[in-house]
C-alpha cells in the first residue's frame, strides 16, 4: 500500500479535496516566486524563506491530488517524506535540497537573520520555479 509508513504513524490521513483546492495551492505557488523574486535584492533570507515556501505548497498540492493530507506536528516534514516516496529515486536529489532548504529556512525564521546570500537565495528561486513546473507537471488540469 503506499505511503503505509506514513498513513500507520498518524502523519498524513486520506482527504478528497476538491480541484479548487489543489489549484489554489498552485497559484499560491506561483505567487510566492513572484513574491521572491522581488525581495531578492533587499531580503535574500526572505526571497529564500518565500522559495522554499512555494515548494511546499505545490508539493501539498500534488498530496491533495493524490488523496491525502497532512496531519499532527512536523506537517512540512511530513511533506517532504511524502514527496519523497511519491517521486521515487529520480527526484532524490531535489527532495533532498528541499528538506536543506526546510531546514534553513526554519533556521532563518526561528534562529537568525542574514543566513542566506542573494546568490544562495538566487539559487533557490531557480530551483524552486523548475520543481513546481515538475510538481504541477503531476496534476492534470
Amino acid at each position: 500500500m503506499p505511503y503505509e509508513r506514513l498513513l500507520k504513524t498518524g502523519r498524513i490521513r486520506s482527504y478528497s479535496a476538491k480541484p479548487s483546492e489543489i489549484s489554489q495551492l498552485l497559484q499560491v505557488a506561483s505567487r510566492d516566486i513572484t513574491t521572491a523574486r522581488k525581495n531578492l535584492e533587499d531580503a535574500p533570507d526572505w526571497a529564500y524563506t518565500i522559495a522554499y515556501n512555494s515548494i511546499l505548497q505545490a508539493s501539498r498540492a500534488l498530496m491533495l491530488h493524490e488523496g491525502y493530507r497532512p496531519r499532527g506536528g512536523e506537517q512540512h516534514a511530513t511533506v517532504i517524506e511524502f514527496i519523497e516516496e511519491r517521486l521515487g529515486a529520480s527526484f532524490e536529489q531535489q527532495v533532498r535540497l528541499f528538506d536543506q532548504m526546510r531546514r534553513k529556512r526554519h533556521r532563518v525564521v526561528y534562529e537568525a537573520a542574514g543566513l542566506v546570500s542573494k546568490p544562495e537565495a538566487e539559487q533557490a528561486i531557480l530551483f524552486a520555479q523548475r520543481f513546481i513546473d515538475q510538481i504541477a507537471g503531476l496534476i492534470p488540469g
